[in-house]
C-alpha cells in the first residue's frame, strides 16, 4: 500500500523515465533494478532465512530472569508498563491481532478498510488518487507474551512485475488490554498515464521469529481521482 521504497531509513520510489529525481523536498524517487524485474514469485524478503533467537520463555519467566541486574530490571519494567504478570497466562507464543487498517490523506475522510477474515478481500480493495499524499494507520492488540521486532511488509506488482516493496519496523510490544496505534510515514502515489491502472499486492505483519500474524492478498487501483464511494 505504498510506492516509496524504504531501506535503512532512506525513502525512494520509481519514476517513469528511470532517472533519479528530487520529489517533495528531501524525498528521492529512484528506479530500482531489483524491484523492477522481480515477479510475484520473487522477492519475498528472504522469508526462508529465519533467524534463530534461542529458547522462548513465558512472560513471568522473562521478568524473573536477571532480576538482580538493576538496569535490566528497570528496562523490563519500562517495557511491560503496568502489565499484571499473573494475569497474562503461561503462553510462550505472543499473539497479535490487527484490529483496523485505514488510509489517511489530507483534505478527505479516512478510507477505513474492511479486514478480510480469510486474508483475501473480494474484488478491488480500495482506490488511490494519482499524485496524492497519504499514509497508513492501523491498530493492533498484543496478548500472552512480548512480541519482538514486529514488522509490516508490503509488496506491489503491476502486470506481474514487482514495482514496489517496503519493510516497516514497528517495534517490540508487551501485552496489554488497550490496543496500540501506529502510523506510517507519508508517501506519494505515482502519477501519469503509465502509473494509472490495477495493481496486486501482498501485505504481512510478522515478527523476528518470522511468525505471520496477518497476510492480506489484494488488488487496488490508481486513478485520476478518488472513487466516489470511498
Amino acid at each position: 500500500m505504498g510506492f516509496e521504497e524504504k531501506k535503512e531509513g532512506e525513502k525512494s520510489g520509481f519514476d517513469e523515465g528511470g532517472d533519479e529525481k528530487e520529489n517533495h523536498g528531501n524525498m528521492k524517487r529512484v528506479e530500482s533494478e531489483s524491484s523492477l524485474y522481480e515477479t510475484e514469485d520473487d522477492g519475498e524478503d528472504a522469508e526462508g532465512n529465519k533467524i534463530e533467537l534461542g529458547p522462548q520463555c513465558t512472560l513471568k519467566e522473562q521478568f524473573e530472569k536477571d532480576k538482580d541486574d538493576e538496569s535490566l530490571r528497570k528496562w523490563k519494567e519500562q517495557l511491560l508498563g503496568n502489565v499484571d504478570i499473573n494475569n497474562v497466562g503461561e503462553s510462550l507464543e505472543p499473539d497479535v491481532k490487527i484490529l483496523s487498517l485505514s488510509i489517511v490523506s489530507p483534505g478527505r475522510s479516512d478510507i477505513i478498510l474492511p479486514m478480510p477474515e480469510n486474508g483475501k478481500p473480494e474484488g478491488r480493495w480500495f482506490t488511490l488518487k494519482e499524485g496524492c499524499h497519504y499514509h497508513l494507520k492501523f491498530s493492533f492488540q498484543v496478548s500472552h507474551n512480548i512480541v519482538a521486532g514486529l514488522k509490516y511488509t508490503n509488496n506491489v506488482w503491476k502486470t506481474g512485475v514487482r514495482v514496489y516493496n517496503i519493510k516497516e519496523m514497528l517495534g517490540t510490544f508487551s501485552p496489554q488490554l488497550e490496543p496500540y496505534t501506529y502510523e506510517t510515514p507519508e508517501e506519494t502515489t505515482p502519477s501519469g498515464y503509465f502509473a494509472r491502472g490495477s495493481y496486486s499486492a501482498k501485505s504481512k505483519f510478522v515478527d523476528d521469529d518470522n511468525k505471520c500474524y496477518l497476510e492480506i492478498n489484494y488488488s487496488f487501483d490508481i486513478r485520476k481521482d478518488w472513487a466516489a464511494a470511498e
